[in-house]
């Protein structure tokens, strides 16, 4: 009688089921090295502290990263993905142009609020690693970037589509909008002004009324030369 099929289907569940334990174990770790990170700044990560959060051994939380730039780097790709599924995601699904460019910012805005008692990984990470050069930096300067790279899509979108002037310059306006999360995330976080959450939806809808094709003809607005 030959016993070899369920004797290997059995080690192959056995597998599957020690891989599905592994990723979730990681995943815990993530979610525990995320709230340090955000906390503390992704130089307050370490191994140990991450042990005695999750209730692990130092070796086994060492298992699932190798490295505490590795672990910082998960970290880093842990937030971009939730950044994505809370901001982007759901704001692309908004019509072209200022509709979706609106819908980015008011999520970036609702997603500041809820970092206030945490903060921003993107934000920190900047102020840890701006000149700190290698992998850990390589990482949070891409994922910012990308963000970076959907926001100018959507400036473009919206002059392709006629809602912006054809001289808008996508960078500066971008530059402009960033400004504003900046100062938000300074007064509401570290000041703790009332009202700034209000004051940066009113200085964005400023910065589009100024791009805005309708505000070409206005006579207190310099008119630029269309970009070619």
């Amino acid at each position: 009688m030959n016993t070899a099929a369920p004797v290997t289907g059995r080690a192959s569940r056995d597998v599957s089921k020690t891989l599905q334990k592994g990723q979730q174990t990681r995943a815990t770790i993530l979610e525990a090295a995320l709230g340090l990170a955000s906390s503390m700044g992704l130089e307050g990560l370490s191994i140990g502290a991450l042990a005695e959060v999750t209730q692990m051994s130092k070796s086994g939380v060492f298992a699932h990263f190798g490295s505490r730039e590795e672990l910082q780097i998960s970290v880093i790709r842990e937030y971009h993905a939730k950044f994505e599924e809370e901001v982007f995601f759901p704001a692309v699904r908004e019509a072209r142009g200022l509709p979706r460019l609106r819908a980015l910012f008011e999520r970036w805005v609702k997603r500041v609020s809820i970092e206030l008692d945490s903060g921003c990984i993107y934000i920190s990470g900047a102020v840890e690693f701006d000149d700190r050069p290698g992998p850990v930096r390589d990482a949070l300067a891409t994922m910012v970037q990308a963000w970076h790279t959907a926001l100018e899509k959507a400036i473009r979108i919206a002059i392709d589509e006629g809602q912006l002037r054809t001289d808008t310059d996508p960078l500066q306006m971008l530059f402009e909008i960033h400004g504003l999360i900046l100062a938000l995330h300074h007064d509401a976080r570290f000041l703790r002004i009332p009202g700034a959450l209000d004051r940066a939806r009113h200085a964005f809808e400023r910065v589009v009324s100024y791009y805005a094709v309708d505000a070409a003809a206005s006579p207190d607005k310099p008119v630029r030369a269309a970009r070619r």
